[in-house]
C-alpha cells in the first residue's frame, strides 16, 4: 500500500497525542502567563485599571451620564416648523404656508424665532389673519422672561443636573477603580506571599530527602540504627504534607489573581512559578490624603449641588411670571385678496403677567429640596468623620505590623543560625536526629511566620492607599479620572 494511502488508527499513539494537543488548545481555560521575568505589581494594577470588569462598567456608567447630558441639551435645539393648508372643496379657496424657526436663549427662559408665510385665495373672516400680499410675509420676534424662567428655567435646570450626574459617575468610577485597585494589589501580595511559603517548604522537604538518602546509606553500613531511617520517612511525609497544603494555596493564590491579570484582549492570565519574585515586594503609601481627596466625599457634594439646583428650580416657580414679546413683520409684493392694510411694516410689542395664587406645588417641592440638602449635609458631614476614624484605625495597623515583621525578621534571623549550629553538631555526630529536625522546622516556621507579618504589613498599606485615596501607589493617575 503507498505511503498516502496509509492511514492512522485510532489507537495510534501519535494520533492520540495530537487529539489531546488539540483539545488543549481549545479547551476553555486561563491562559498561563508566558512573559519573562519576575510579575511585578505595577504589571498587575496597569491590566487591572485598564481590563478589570468593574472598572469597564463603571465607565459605562460615566457614557450614560453623558448621553443624559446630550439629551438635556436638545432642549436648546433650533426648531424648524412647516405648515401648509389648503381648502380643496368649498366657498373658500384659501391655501396657506407658513415656514417657522425657534430658538430658545440660553441664558433666558425666552426665545427668538423668524419665519416666513404666504397665501392665496379667499379665507372666512375667522381667518383673516391668515391672508399675506402677493409674495408673502416676513417676520422675525422674541419672548424674554423678566420674573420667573430668568435665571433658571426647567431647561437650564436639566442641563446643569445632567452635568453634575456626570460628574457623579466619574467619581464612583475613581472610587470603583480605587477599590479594585487594591483588591488587585492585596491578591498580588497573597500570590507573592503563598509562592515564598511554598518555596520555603519545599526547601526544607528537599532537605529531609537528602539527609533521608545519608541515613540510609549510613544504616546500611550499620553505622547507625534502623528505626532512624523510620523517623527519617516520618519526617518526610510531614514535611511533604506541608508542601500539598502549600501547593494548593498558591493554586488558589494564582487563580485568584487571574481576575486582574488579563491580557490586551481581556483574557484572564494565570502566572506561573517561574514568574514568582524572589521576596515579597511590600507596599508603601506615597502620601497620606484627608477625607477631601475621597471620591465618595465629592460624589456627595456634587449630590448636594444637584439638590441646591432642585431647589433653585422650586424657587423659581414661586415667582411670577412677567413675559415681554416683541415682532416685527413686512409684506412684500403687491396687495392680496386680503387688501391693502397688509403692506409694508407692522411691529408689536406686548406684556404678559401670570401671577400663581396658593403654589402648593412649588412649595412642596421647596420644602422635599431643603430637607433633601438638610440630609446631604449630614451624611457628608458623617463620611468624613468616619473616614477619619477609619484612617485613623488602618494607620495604627500599619505601624502594629511594621514592628511584628521587624520581630519577625529578628527571629527569623536567630531560627536560622540556631538550625546552622545544630546541622554542624549532627555532622559531628554531637546532636541527634531529632533535635536537627525540630531546629529545621522552627527556622522555617520562623520564616513563614516572617512572611506571613510582611504580608500583614503591606496588606495594611494597601489598606491605608485606598481609605486615603492614594491614587499613585494603586497605579492610578494622581487626580480626578478623565
Amino acid at each position: 500500500m503507498p505511503p498516502c494511502a496509509r492511514l492512522a488508527s485510532p489507537s495510534d499513539p501519535r494520533m492520540i497525542r495530537r487529539l489531546l494537543l488539540l483539545l488543549a488548545l481549545l479547551w476553555p481555560v486561563p491562559l498561563l502567563a508566558q512573559a519573562a521575568g519576575p510579575l511585578t505589581l505595577g504589571e498587575i494594577l496597569a491590566s487591572s485599571a485598564l481590563q478589570a470588569p468593574q472598572i469597564v462598567e463603571a465607565m459605562a456608567r460615566v457614557r450614560q451620564a453623558e448621553g443624559r447630558a446630550l439629551s438635556a441639551e436638545g432642549a436648546f435645539d433650533t426648531v424648524f416648523d412647516v405648515d401648509l393648508q389648503s381648502r380643496v372643496l368649498g366657498y373658500y379657496s384659501g391655501s396657506y404656508l407658513e415656514g417657522k424657526a425657534t430658538r430658545p436663549l440660553p441664558g433666558n427662559g425666552g426665545q427668538i424665532y423668524g419665519g416666513y408665510r404666504v397665501s392665496s385665495g379667499t379665507f372666512p373672516t375667522y381667518e383673516d389673519k391668515a391672508y399675506t400680499d402677493r409674495l408673502g410675509e416676513l417676520k422675525i420676534g422674541g419672548l424674554f422672561t423678566l420674573l420667573r424662567d430668568r435665571a433658571i428655567d426647567e431647561r437650564r435646570g436639566r442641563i446643569s443636573i445632567a452635568a453634575r450626574d456626570i460628574d457623579a459617575a466619574r467619581l464612583e468610577r475613581e472610587m470603583v477603580a480605587i477599590g479594585v485597585q487594591a483588591r488587585a494589589a492585596a491578591t498580588y501580595q497573597n500570590w507573592v506571599a503563598a509562592g515564598l511559603r511554598l518555596k520555603a517548604y519545599k526547601a526544607l522537604l528537599e532537605l529531609a530527602e537528602q539527609r533521608r538518602a545519608g541515613i540510609a546509606r549510613q544504616v546500611q553500613l550499620g553505622a547507625r540504627p534502623a528505626i532512624l531511617l523510620t523517623e527519617a520517612d516520618t519526617n518526610i511525609v510531614r514535611r511533604r504534607t506541608l508542601v500539598v497544603r502549600s501547593e494548593q494555596d498558591y493554586a488558589a493564590a494564582a487563580n485568584a489573581l487571574s481576575f486582574f491579570y488579563r491580557d490586551e484582549n481581556g483574557e484572564r492570565l494565570v502566572p506561573g512559578p517561574e514568574r514568582l519574585p524572589a521576596a515579597l515586594p511590600g507596599f508603601h503609601p506615597r502620601k497620606l490624603g484627608g477625607a477631601a481627596d475621597r471620591p465618595d466625599v465629592q460624589t456627595l457634594s456634587a449630590r448636594l449641588a444637584q439638590s441646591e439646583l432642585k431647589l433653585a428650580l422650586a424657587e423659581n416657580e414661586l415667582k411670577p411670571r412677567l413675559d415681554v414679546r416683541g415682532e416685527l413683520s413686512y409684506d412684500i409684493g403687491k396687495a392680496g385678496p386680503g387688501g391693502k392694510s397688509r403692506d409694508g411694516e407692522e411691529a408689536i410689542v406686548g406684556v404678559r403677567l401670570t401671577v400663581p395664587l396658593q403654589r402648593r406645588s412649588a412649595k412642596g417641592k421647596v420644602a422635599e429640596a431643603r430637607a433633601e440638602i438638610e440630609g446631604l449635609r449630614t451624611r457628608q458631614q458623617l463620611v468624613r468623620e468616619q473616614i477619619a476614624v477609619e484612617v485613623k484605625g488602618i494607620a495604627i495597623a500599619v505601624d502594629g505590623a511594621a514592628k511584628t515583621a521587624r520581630l519577625a525578621d529578628e527571629e527569623a534571623r536567630l531560627a536560622d543560625d540556631l538550625a546552622a549550629a545544630e546541622r554542624r553538631r549532627f555532622d559531628l555526630g554531637a546532636s541527634d536526629f531529632f533535635l536537627l529536625n525540630m531546629r529545621e522546622e522552627a527556622a522555617t516556621d520562623a520564616r513563614v511566620r516572617l512572611l506571613d507579618a510582611e504580608a500583614r504589613a503591606a496588606l495594611a498599606g494597601i489598606d491605608l492607599a485606598g481609605a486615603t485615596a492614594d491614587r499613585a501607589a494603586l497605579g492610578l493617575p494622581d487626580g480626578p479620572l478623565p
